[in-house]
């Protein structure tokens, strides 16, 4: 024992120099500081390091052509309806997917009757699920290091505000939905870091307590009890932040100049979601990604990318985005509103609600260029799904190929254009990532490989993070 302490005492001692003359090599010397102040050509710059002492670089890179968008015309667009407001919150998936079964149950009823659904009812289920979610992932690990990958997924992310198209088809298929006047919004449902903050405090504690348990070798039942008693506290800390559910309520449904139409009648929320949306939404649609990463054609599922655990893993096939705007085309043609989302930050002009690739020269204003492509940004963390909007027009030329894009956003009507946003077409095969499509919509090859079984991804994947 004395030897193998000896030789592995010595490796170490051996090692510790050649790490440290590693970094030596690896760091900024003060002759590699000179050269890189000397290729800098800072000298050359005064007026513009000037300018940005007390400017804005965003100002400063500015494109003036793009400052105003005189072309508003679109020619294929859906029905307008109210613009909502998301405010401090990261639910823009679901406004999105509401906006359009909105829509959706307004076409059926040929625009003369409206409807609005409530956020808040809704988001408080899709916490109590994704408090279960994370419990009983960390059960179903408790078995794993606390430096697993996956255990650390579950700790590091115990909840959070954002998602999919996907989750609302599974919560509201669950918990059905309710008109916005009956359970609407609160202050935290608004404003929701400070409450996410504190459950995830809280499922963290109950998490660690939850694997104690499992080395302890307590019984299944045991178990099952103790997280259901941990979520019955969650489920009273979101009733004292958003409100307790609604069970039952009496409502008359309206028209577009907001008259009362018929009868007021007594729901249920799952009455409700039958009266509104008609059935069941899973297995209505294929998720679309791009993706020039992997293979198009090919059918991927993201693990653990949902929002209840008995519920179904964000499932996609990725296609090239000349099938994503045909398909795309084909459901506006048809005034169908389709849930989309896009990395809304990139090159937005927030005063105008427009999106082109040059309305911010950044290369000119520090003097180099920027040169990823698509693939290249996703791979390394620069660009990703950020925001979920709704796709409601689409201009196209004499050959029929689309020019620019319009989407119904969640940030106010007194935002963008009149709560829309504008994006040329170049912008959107750039940033645009998932879209939503009713099966109708899509060509019988696509439907085909959306079938074919998935391969499955890690939620650690770059382009994998929840829209918000």
């Amino acid at each position: 024992m004395n030897k193998v302490f000896g030789l592995i005492l010595a490796l170490s001692l051996v090692a510790v120099p050649a790490m440290g003359q590693n970094r030596s090599q690896g760091g900024i010397s003060p002759d590699m500081l000179r050269e890189i102040v000397k290729s800098s050509g800072t000298k050359h710059n005064v007026a513009i390091r000037n300018a940005m002492a007390s400017n804005s670089i965003d100002d400063l890179a500015r494109n003036y052509r793009n400052n105003t968008v005189s072309d508003t015309h679109f020619s294929v667009e859906t029905p307008k309806q109210s613009i909502h407001n998301q405010r401090q919150s990261g639910r823009c998936w679901m406004y999105s997917s509401f906006n359009v079964l909105r829509a959706n149950f307004a076409r059926r009823h040929a625009d003369t009757l409206r409807v609005e659904f409530s956020h808040d009812y809704l988001f408080f289920y899709d916490q109590l699920e994704k408090a279960n979610l994370m419990l009983q992932g960390v059960i179903d690990c408790a078995d794993k290091p606390m430096e697993d990958v996956r255990v650390q997924f579950f700790f590091k992310n115990p909840i959070n505000d954002g998602g999919t198209f996907c989750g609302v088809a599974d919560l509201a298929e669950k918990y059905g939905l309710v008109p916005m006047e009956i359970q609407p919004e609160t202050f935290t449902a608004e404003r929701t870091s400070r409450l996410g903050q504190i459950l995830s405090s809280k499922l963290r504690e109950y998490g660690l307590e939850l694997r104690r348990m499992v080395a302890d070798k307590k019984s299944n039942s045991a178990i099952k009890q103790r997280k259901t008693e941990m979520l019955g506290t969650i489920y009273s800390m979101l009733s004292l932040a958003l409100g307790e559910p609604i069970t039952q309520f009496t409502y008359a449904f309206r028209n577009r100049d907001g008259q009362t139409v018929g009868t007021p009648r007594t729901y249920t929320p799952q009455q409700f979601y039958r009266e509104t949306v008609g059935g069941p939404i899973n297995g209505t649609f294929i998720m679309a990604m791009n993706d020039p990463r992997r293979e198009y054609y090919k059918t991927y599922e993201v693990e653990l990318d949902r929002h209840t655990y008995d519920g179904h893993n964000w499932c996609y096939i990725n296609l090239p985005m000349e099938d994503i705007a045909a398909m795309a085309i084909a459901s506006l043609r048809d005034s169908t509103k389709l849930y989309s989302s896009y990395d809304v930050g990139k090159q937005l002009n927030r005063n105008t609600g427009y999106l082109a690739l040059d309305n911010f020269d950044y290369a000119s204003l520090f003097g180099t260029t920027f040169p990823m492509n698509k693939a290249d940004r996703i791979a390394t963390f620069d660009s990703g799904s950020s925001h979920a909007m709704t796709l409601t027009a689409v201009d196209l030329d004499a050959a029929g190929k689309p020019v620019k894009w319009k989407v119904e956003n969640s940030w106010g009507g007194d935002s963008g254009q009149s709560g829309y946003i504008i994006m040329t077409n170049d912008w959107f095969n750039e940033y645009a990532f998932r879209l939503v499509v009713d099966k109708k919509y899509v060509p019988e090859k696509i439907l085909k490989a959306a079938q074919a079984k998935p391969v499955m991804v890690m939620p650690e994947d770059p382009l994998f993070s929840t829209d918000d």
